[in-house]
C-alpha cells in the first residue's frame, strides 16, 4: 500500500479535513489512536498553537461562525459574538475605573486646596485660643468631624499620659478607642479617630480628631493630610 493511502486513512486526518459545519460533532472530547491505544486530545496543546497563530481564524473564518460557546442567557453564541461581548464588558469595566479615578482625582484636588487655605489661615492667628477655633471650625465644616481637639499632656494625668505612650507608639493612631479613652480625650463615645504626637519641643500635645462614624479613620488610611495639619501646628505652636 503506498504512502498516500497510508496518509489518508490516519485517525489525525479525520479530525483535520473535517468539514468546519460538523465541527460542533466533534465535541470537546476529541481522541485518536496511536499504536491501537485512544489517547485523549491535548487541549493545551490546541490552545499553545492557537496563541502561536492568531491568524488561524482567518485563513479558517467559517469556524468562527460555526463553532458554539455556552451563555448563560442566550444559549449559545459564536465565537464572534462572544468575543464583541467580553470586548464590551472590557469597555464598561474600562469606563467605571475611569470615573472612579476622576472622582478620586476631584476629591485631592479639593482636599489640597482646603489644606492650602487652612495653613494660611492658621499662620494668621495670633493666638492659642483663635489657632484652636480655626482649627477645629476648618476640619469640621470641611469634613463633618464631631471633635477636633488639641490635648496638654501632663505627667500627674495617668490616663493621658498611657493614652500618648502606648495608644499612639507609631506617632499616629487610626482607628477605634475604648469608652474610658474617648471620654477622656473628647468628653464622651466617638465612633473613630485619628491621633498623633506633637513635637515635644513645646510640651506633650496630642492632636485628635473623631468622628461618628466608627469606620472613618482606619489603621491602613493615609496619614497625608493628617501629617501636614500636623507639621503646620508643630511649626506654629511655640509662636503662640
Amino acid at each position: 500500500m503506498s504512502s498516500d493511502n497510508n496518509n489518508n486513512n490516519s485517525p489525525r486526518s479525520g479530525i483535520i479535513d473535517a468539514p468546519a459545519a460538523d465541527i460542533n460533532s466533534l465535541g470537546t472530547n476529541l481522541s485518536f489512536k496511536v499504536d491501537d491505544i485512544d489517547q485523549p486530545f491535548d487541549e493545551l496543546l490546541l490552545r499553545e498553537y492557537l496563541l502561536d497563530n492568531p491568524d488561524f481564524f482567518n485563513r479558517y473564518p467559517e469556524l468562527l461562525l460555526a463553532m458554539r460557546v455556552p451563555h448563560h442567557e442566550r444559549g449559545a453564541v459564536s465565537l464572534v459574538e462572544r468575543r464583541q461581548q467580553m470586548l464590551s464588558q472590557r469597555v464598561a469595566q474600562l469606563e467605571e475605573e475611569i470615573t472612579s479615578l476622576m472622582n478620586i482625582a476631584t476629591r485631592n484636588e479639593a482636599i489640597f486646596e482646603f489644606n492650602t487655605q487652612l495653613c494660611f489661615d492658621l499662620l494668621a492667628c495670633e493666638d492659642l485660643g483663635q489657632l484652636r477655633q480655626v482649627l477645629a471650625g476648618s476640619l469640621k465644616a470641611e469634613f463633618g468631624f464631631s471633635h477636633v481637639r488639641l490635648i496638654t499632656v501632663h505627667d500627674v494625668d495617668s490616663e493621658l499620659a498611657n493614652i500618648w505612650r502606648n495608644r499612639i507608639r507609631d506617632d499616629y493612631y487610626f482607628g477605634r478607642i475604648t469608652q474610658l479613652e474617648a471620654k477622656r480625650l473628647f468628653g464622651g463615645e466617638v465612633g473613630s479617630v485619628a491621633l498623633t504626637r506633637l513635637s515635644m519641643s513645646h510640651s506633650q500635645v496630642i492632636f485628635g480628631i473623631a468622628s461618628t462614624d466608627p469606620a472613618h479613620f482606619r489603621p491602613e488610611m493615609d496619614s497625608l493630610l493628617f501629617s501636614q495639619i500636623r507639621r503646620m501646628l508643630d511649626h506654629m505652636l511655640p509662636k503662640l
